[in-house]
């Protein structure tokens, strides 16, 4: 993975978290396709003013996840050679590291549901919205923004944030 690969998409993680921020909290899972630039202005020309022609990717948003399981719908996505990578945007509850200790490891689906009921329920639970983004290379990017409670929210960026998701993106792309 080159350096310019991992900070042009850090940069395209980061505009995705902003678009997703300028509607407000409570919003369902997004999914953007990351398309070359260049391309896009090629095959639709009128869209010159409303992109930065200077950056190599450009997210594009797709139409509502057909499924409230969100590996489910991921699963069943495929996208076209055009599609350099994607990205999602969801929101998530994150406990500190040292509740999340104290949890049970969730093996399967009537576990985990009870690990997000504890999680939605806990009195150090923090809202997030988590952007994930990958490219064909496998190069990731994540940006998480946790909600502040009496003040400005907390932007986190590190490329390994959610792991089982970016693996979940990039099977999109094979």
């Amino acid at each position: 993975m080159s350096a310019s690969h991992a900070q042009h998409l850090s940069a395209v993680a980061r505009e995705v978290e902003d678009f997703v921020s300028t509607a407000g909290w409570d919003q369902p899972p997004q999914l953007f396709a990351l398309v070359p630039t260049a391309e896009l202005i090629e095959a639709q020309p009128e869209l010159v003013a409303q992109v930065d022609v200077g950056a190599p990717l450009t997210p594009v948003a797709q139409d509502a996840l057909p499924s409230e399981d969100l590996a489910e719908a991921l699963g069943g996505i495929m996208w076209p050679e055009a599609v350099e990578g994607c990205a999602i945007a969801q929101e998530i509850v994150v406990l500190p590291p040292e509740v999340e200790e104290t949890l049970p490891a969730g093996e399967d689906t009537d576990d985990q549901a009870v690990l997000r009921q504890i999680a939605a329920e806990h009195p150090q639970r923090r809202e997030a919205r988590l952007v994930a983004a990958v490219l064909r290379d496998g190069t990731a990017a994540c940006v998480l923004r946790i909600r502040g409670v009496d003040g400005a929210d907390e932007i986190v960026e590190h490329p390994e944030l959610a792991p089982n998701l970016t693996d979940a993106l990039l099977a999109t792309l094979r």
